[in-house]
């Protein structure tokens, strides 16, 4: 029977785009449960990313999460550990049809990107649409001549050198947005920690309008609610506002507040 696959994030942000004109808003899940990821994908964000860089996540949690995901009207995003072509193969072969892959700092870096998600001659995506769910076992029809189609490729910006080398960045031809790290860019200017600093988010700011100048769609990460209000005024098309272990952790910290006497009022940041 044949299979229609879902649309992807870059035809969610091109419909976005034409309708209500606000960013998409997401979260990260962080705890490889294909149980939070359920309970995540019915609260009516309108993405999530599936971290693999920074969480205990692996290829068969990864399955499990968008296997739990696939029956709610929201959109999943996988971020792999590291811009390895074999990693952006098995990932894509789970079926996994979103990507966001961390510390592209080059044109050069993009480009490789490009090709690790597309088949020969575009690229070098190895071959396996029979045995993976990606084209669901060939039941996807014309999985192969339409792959380009199904999958959309963003790339994280969070160095300094990426920030300055953001226009040839933004010229590779296959990108289908970028993705701005604070946290990493921070570190990277000096400011580990201070994603808030004044000069960190004025070469956000930086990223941001290149993007837009560009044409290509622009997110970011922002915890903070008044940072985050800011790149949308400047611009933005999606975001991540949260994440499932930070509003665990945040969560249980204010039970323990209002029912125990080892309140803690450290005020811990989320990110």
């Amino acid at each position: 029977m044949p299979f229609r696959l879902t649309p992807t994030f870059r035809a969610q942000l091109d419909a976005a785009a034409g309708e209500s004109r606000r960013p998409l808003a997401g979260m990260w899940l962080c705890t490889g449960s294909p149980l939070v990821a359920e309970i995540a994908a019915g609260s009516g964000l309108d993405w999530l990313l599936i971290d693999m860089e920074h969480s205990p996540v692996s290829l068969e949690s990864v399955l499990a999460q968008l296997q739990a995901i696939a029956a709610y009207p929201i959109t999943p995003m996988v971020r792999v550990p590291v811009g390895d072509t074999v990693t952006i193969k098995q990932v894509l072969d789970l079926g996994a049809q979103n990507l966001l892959v961390p510390m592209v700092s080059t044109a050069a870096q993009a480009q490789q990107m490009v090709e690790a998600v597309h088949y020969p001659p575009r690229g070098r995506r190895g071959v396996g649409s029979a045995l993976a769910r990606s084209a669901r076992w060939n039941r996807v029809e014309g999985y192969l001549a339409d792959a380009a189609s199904h999958v959309s490729l963003v790339v994280q910006i969070e160095t300094a050198e990426a920030v300055e080398n953001i226009e040839e960045i933004l010229a590779v031809d296959g990108l289908d947005g970028i993705f701005v790290g604070p946290s990493d860019l921070a570190a990277s200017m000096g400011l580990l920690g201070r994603q808030s600093h004044p000069d960190v988010v004025a070469a956000v700011r930086r990223a941001i309008a290149a993007a837009r100048a560009a044409g290509v769609p622009v997110g970011v990460n922002a915890f903070d609610p008044a940072v985050a209000r800011g790149y949308v005024a400047d611009g933005v098309d999606f975001l991540l506002v949260g994440a499932d272990v930070a509003l665990l952790a945040r969560g249980s910290e204010r039970l323990a507040a209002e029912w125990t006497t080892a309140a803690d009022e450290s005020g811990r940041a989320s990110y």
